[in-house]
């Protein structure tokens, strides 16, 4: 393990996030509202923090292997989340703990979405701004970004983008050397942000929540500067925006890369992946638009399909913002659609879940099981689209299905072991580590009236959910750390 060269580029990550903590300070200085102090403070402890680090292993160039690529990613994440509270913890408004100002962070980081603030109407704009901007980095992943930085620091990369990017196939690339890559995503990502904010603002938004919701919505984040979230605009074009690139910031970057490319939208049609997100959602459109004007929790057809259809994709994209109190929505409504979270956006989205991609080899592999009961002997391939997939990658699956269950498990168990009644702790869970933010029950609204134990047991839900459980599982392996 080069745990020096570890060190120094934890070291350069960390002066790199720094720099992240000066606009919010030019918002504060913009608005005047008083609370460039918190980021100055922050700017310069984390800036002194990564030198600290960085100085006396600065001349460790050694490249890196895979395994020290897993223990920088989620080193730097424990870290990042950790550092990414200073600014909130800081600030006179609100006033947060330890525990809530790390929850804030890891939770925008892991574009989670889940708050323990309330409020959000009267907060000063450069902490709604950082809230935002947080999710924003962590939607296509800080490191990615590094990656594209830095090589011209000496570093190597492809290590770290194996470690970072989600998705059950992450070694194909898109373009020969992998600092190309990263560019391309956040090119890609960029662009993407830019256009939803120009939605926003020509739907009716104005200048400053365009930009920050274009933040959480092309991260999939679901942070608001509202407590009504979407609701509080009352804007169907706004709505239609946001459900737009909500369908788009689901989808795999790298699809959208190869479109951009092609100048075609062929790429879309032909993944299978694509078709089969597309399917579920509209499938629990379908579902839940037709049970809510069955049972008349909106009087008209239009009302149903308005609300219904805003929820479906928000909460099935992991996105997590609201026009409605889907929480509060009459029978089994709630329940699925925060099952339709567990499936998530595309590998290689800003979108949680356990990804589509995965969800639909366990149907074709369930599909080959059920076949073999009928033809013992037959060599049936499972395939996507025209490609088999090899026995390794539906193995890596299964296992993954394995741990993300035994993780969901556990989580829930210490939740209610704290006093949380079942559906509190059991929407909790799920939407912490589907990183999909608002739950049921008592986080229906927010997650500031839990105790400390449980917060901090969703933080850790929330990291695993960002990482795909194996990424931090497997530093707890023997195997890891033997030579």
């Amino acid at each position: 393990m080069q745990f020096q060269s570890i060190q120094r580029i934890l070291g350069l990550l960390l002066m790199i996030f720094s720099t992240t903590l000066l606009p919010p300070m030019a918002v504060s200085a913009w608005y005047d509202d008083g609370e460039m102090l918190p980021f100055l403070d922050g700017f310069i402890l984390v800036l002194v923090a990564g030198f600290v680090a960085w100085w006396p292993v600065r001349k460790r160039r050694r490249e890196l292997r895979l395994r020290d690529g897993f223990l920088v990613v989620v080193l730097f994440w424990l870290v990042l989340g950790l550092v990414g509270a200073v600014p909130l913890l800081l600030s006179k408004q609100p006033v947060l703990s330890v525990t809530d100002a790390v929850f804030e962070s890891m939770s925008g980081l892991t574009t989670t979405g889940a708050t323990v603030i309330t409020g959000l109407d009267t907060l000063p704009k450069s902490i709604l701004f950082y809230r935002q901007q947080l999710q924003w980095l962590g939607g296509m992943g800080i490191i990615v970004l590094a990656v594209a930085v830095l090589p011209m620091l000496g570093v190597g990369g492809m290590q770290l983008y194996r470690a970072e990017t989600p998705g059950p196939m992450k070694d194909s690339k898109l373009t020969p050397r992998i600092t190309e890559t990263a560019k391309a995503l956040w090119y890609i990502y960029l662009g993407l942000t830019i256009a939803c904010g120009l939605g926003y603002w020509l739907a009716g938004m104005g200048p400053f929540d365009a930009i920050t919701h274009s933040f959480s919505t092309v991260a999939i984040g679901g942070f608001s500067t509202h407590d009504l979230s979407m609701g509080f605009f009352q804007n169907t074009m706004i709505e239609v925006v946001a459900v737009v690139f909500m369908l788009l910031s689901g989808m795999n970057f790298a699809l959208h890369f190869v479109a951009w490319r092609s100048l075609s939208v062929r790429p879309y049609f032909g993944d299978s992946e694509v078709r089969a997100y597309l399917t579920v959602l509209s499938m629990t459109a379908i579902i839940t638009v037709s049970y809510l004007y069955y049972t008349a929790t909106y009087q008209d057809v239009t009302s149903a399909l308005h609300h219904g259809l805003f929820q479906v994709v928000s909460i099935g994209t992991t996105t997590g913002f609201t026009t409605a109190q889907y929480h509060v929505w009459p029978g089994f409504l709630p329940v699925l659609l925060l099952f339709t979270s567990f499936i998530g956006g595309c590998a290689g989205s800003t979108g949680g879940g356990m990804k589509v991609i995965r969800f639909l080899l366990l149907l074709k592999q369930g599909g080959r099981e059920i076949t073999r009961l009928v033809h013992p002997n037959a060599q049936i391939p499972v395939k996507i689209g025209r490609k088999a997939i090899s026995d390794r990658v539906v193995d890596s699956v299964w296992g993954f299905f394995a741990s993300y269950i035994a993780v969901f498990c556990v989580a829930l168990l210490i939740l209610m072991a704290t006093g949380l009644d079942q559906v509190t702790a059991f929407s909790a869970v799920a939407a912490c580590i589907n990183n999909l933010g608002p739950g049921l029950g008592a986080v229906g609204f927010h997650y500031g009236d839990l105790n400390d134990i449980a917060k901090w047991v969703l933080c850790a839900a929330m990291l695993l959910g960002r990482l795909e459980i194996f990424t931090l599982l497997v530093l707890l392996s023997p195997a890891f750390w033997r030579r």
